[in-house]
C-alpha cells in the first residue's frame, strides 16, 4: 500500500520581545513610515537568549504535544534554517536531544526562504519511503547575522519558527510541487562567509557574518520567475486554490504575484506586518496562524499553495490537500 505525507498538526513559537518599526528609529536613519509603506512591515519578534534549536525545540514540543504522540514514535525531524546555533550539531539534532526522539533520523536543510517547502517536500518523499511520522520545521534567529547599522536590511527581518507534523496516509496530499534554484543569481543574498583559513595561505580575505541583500534584484526575481512556478503548480494540480501561503518578504511583493496570476488578494495570507522576514519560519507560522484562526482547518480538504523564494536563489511552491 502506498503512503503519502499528510499535515496533521502545526505549531509555532514566537521569541518574547517585540520591536516596533519606532523603536528601531531610535537608533538608525529610518522611520515607521518608510518601513511600513515600502515593506508592510510594522513590528517583528527578537530572540534575546534563545537560539534557533530554543525556539524548534518549543515548536517540536508543541506539535507532540497537540497529537499525543511520544516522541519516540518519531521517524525523522528536519529542520529548514539559515541560522543554524553551529555548523555541527545540526539544528534538527538538537531538537531531536532536547524532546527524546531517538528513534528518529535528522538533518538541516539550508534554502533560505524557500527551506520550509524544501523540507516538506523531502519530508513527503521520507514517507512514500517507508517512514510513518515525523516533524518538518522551519526556524531562524536572524537577527544575529544583521548588521544594525543597515537600514536596507536590519529593518526586514524577525526571529521565529514554525513547523508541522507530517503523517502517513493512503491519500496523496501533495498534488503538485516545484523545486528551483539558480546558482547564477547565488550573490544577490549571502550571510555568513567564512574563507579558507589555515597555516599554509596567506589570504587577507575578510570574513563576514552579516546578511547581504540585492533588494532589487530578489524582488524582480519573485515577481517574475515565483509567479512563473506558481502558475505551473497551478496548473498542474486540478483544485481550486483556497488560500495561498507565500514567503512573508514584503506586501508589494505579494501585491504583485496576485496581480499576475489573477487571482483575488484577499486569498494572500498575511502576516510580515507582525513578524517581519522570518526566512524559513514564515510559511509554517503563517500556516499555524490560519489553522488557529479558523480560515484553514485541518482534514477538511482545502487546498493552499505554499511557495517561498530567496536566498541561493531558491524558489519551491507546491499544492497541499489540507
Amino acid at each position: 500500500m502506498n503512503s503519502f505525507g499528510q499535515i496533521t498538526q502545526t505549531a509555532s513559537y514566537l521569541p518574547e520581545k517585540t520591536v516596533t518599526n519606532d523603536q528601531l528609529a531610535q537608533f538608525m536613519d529610518t522611520s515607521d513610515e518608510w518601513i511600513r509603506t515600502r515593506t508592510g512591515i510594522k513590528q517583528r519578534r527578537i530572540a534575546i537568549k534563545e537560539n534557533t534549536s530554543d525556539l524548534c525545540t518549543k515548536v517540536a514540543e508543541k506539535l507532540l504535544e497537540k497529537s499525543h504522540y511520544s516522541a519516540s514514535e518519531l521517524d525523522f525531524v528536519i529542520v529548514a534554517t539559515m541560522s543554524p546555533d553551529y555548523n555541527s550539531p545540526s539544528v534538527a539534532c538538537l531538537v531531536q536531544g532536547a524532546i527524546g526522539a531517538n528513534q528518529a533520523m535528522c538533518f538541516d536543510l539550508s534554502a533560505a526562504c524557500s527551506g520550509f517547502v524544501y523540507a516538506l517536500s523531502m519530508g513527503d518523499k521520507m514517507i512514500r519511503t517507508g517512514a510513518k511520522k515525523g516533524l518538518v520545521i522551519g526556524g531562524e534567529v536572524i537577527s544575529k547575522v544583521l548588521d544594525w547599522t543597515d537600514r536596507s536590511t536590519a529593518v526586514l527581518f524577525g526571529d521565529g519558527a514554525g513547523g508541522v507534523l507530517l503523517e502517513a496516509s493512503e491519500k496523496e496530499h501533495i498534488t503538485a510541487e516545484s523545486l528551483q534554484a539558480d546558482g547564477k543569481r547565488a550573490m544577490s543574498l549571502t550571510s555568513g562567509f567564512t574563507a579558507v583559513s589555515n597555516p599554509y595561505i596567506k589570504d587577507e580575505t575578510q570574513q563576514s557574518s552579516y546578511l547581504s541583500m540585492e533588494g532589487r534584484e530578489i524582488f524582480d526575481f519573485a515577481v517574475r520567475d515565483v509567479v512563473k512556478q506558481i502558475k505551473k503548480v497551478m496548473d498542474e494540480q486540478n483544485h481550486t486554490v483556497d488560500y495561498f501561503l507565500l514567503h512573508q518578504a514584503n506586501a508589494r511583493i505579494l501585491d504583485k504575484i496576485a496581480k499576475k496570476v489573477s487571482i483575488s488578494r484577499d486569498k494572500f495570507l498575511q502576516n510580515m506586518d507582525k513578524y517581519g522576514n522570518t526566512s524559513a519560519a514564515s510559511i509554517p507560522i503563517l500556516l499555524d496562524e490560519a489553522v488557529a484562526s479558523g480560515k484553514i482547518v485541518l482534514g477538511n480538504q482545502q487546498n493552499v499553495i505554499l511557495s517561498g523564494f530567496g536566498g541561493g536563489l531558491t524558489w519551491a511552491t507546491v499544492a497541499v490537500i489540507l
